[in-house]
């Protein structure tokens, strides 16, 4: 695990969990499932950024959840879009995950030292030629975290459960032709607290491989990725085999 993310779960009642024990030390035994912070390096820091995947428990029905935000309508991009905390690269920055981490707490007030980073998901590259490193970490103790929202990049911050990205429920897709390759444009309709979100495009694409990597189990849908995003996954190469008609 990087030395910039906290060394340990941070212990009491329902703060340290089972299931996040078992998540954190399944992902911290497992090499291959780590990826170093320093193997997408090639970028230069203008073209890059990191999000960060910011997983807890929650405290009712112990399903994994994962923090979202809306972003401001004032922004000159992606204004009013649902988003993963996260942005560009700046020099001072020593890697992706103290990139996802320090603009997690300008965004959201998420103190770094709550955050055990389990894991680093390959590069997403946008169509801009910015590669997006996802950097994914548990929130151990939900009630040390107290949201503080920057109204000049936030404007709501919400969660979902995990598990939501890999089932076909509120879920539609659009497909897509770029450089003529077709793929498909994932959406998911959210609902909470009277309020309607929609997840999709890059957002939804990373949040499907996270689910997938942290739950360990394939999506019940069809992906069919850009080759720039891993193109076809294995599942998806089963979900065709099994649909095609034999003669």
């Amino acid at each position: 695990m990087d030395s910039n993310t906290s060394s340990e779960v941070r212990g009491g009642g329902n703060a340290s969990s089972q299931r996040l024990q078992t998540l954190l030390h399944h992902f911290r035994s497992s090499s291959s499932s780590t990826t170093t912070t320093n193997q997408f390096n090639s970028k230069p820091t203008n073209k890059r950024a990191a999000v960060l995947v910011c997983v807890f428990q929650s405290p009712e029905d112990g399903d994994l959840r994962v923090i979202l935000t809306q972003r401001a309508s004032s922004l000159s991009t992606h204004s009013g879009e649902v988003a993963l905390p996260g942005g560009k690269r700046e020099e001072g920055d020593a890697d992706d995950v103290q990139t996802a981490l320090r603009e997690a707490k300008e965004e959201i007030g998420l103190d770094p030292s709550l955050v055990s980073v389990i894991t680093l998901l390959e590069p997403f590259t946008t169509k801009y030629d910015v590669t997006v490193i996802p950097v994914v970490g548990i929130l151990t103790d939900k009630d040390a975290f107290s949201p503080v929202l920057n109204p000049a990049e936030v404007e709501a911050m919400f969660d979902a459960p995990l598990d939501m990205f890999l089932k076909n429920d509120n879920r539609r897709a659009e497909e897509r032709d770029w450089k003529g390759e077709k793929h498909l444009v994932h959406y998911f309709d959210y609902e909470v607290e009277n309020k309607k979100y929609v997840i999709w495009a890059l957002t939804a694409a990373i949040l499907i491989r996270a689910a997938t990597v942290v739950l360990q189990r394939p999506p019940a849908f069809l992906e069919q990725r850009p080759k720039i995003w891993g193109g076809i996954t294995e599942s998806d190469m089963i979900m065709l085999q099994t649909s095609t008609p034999t003669k």
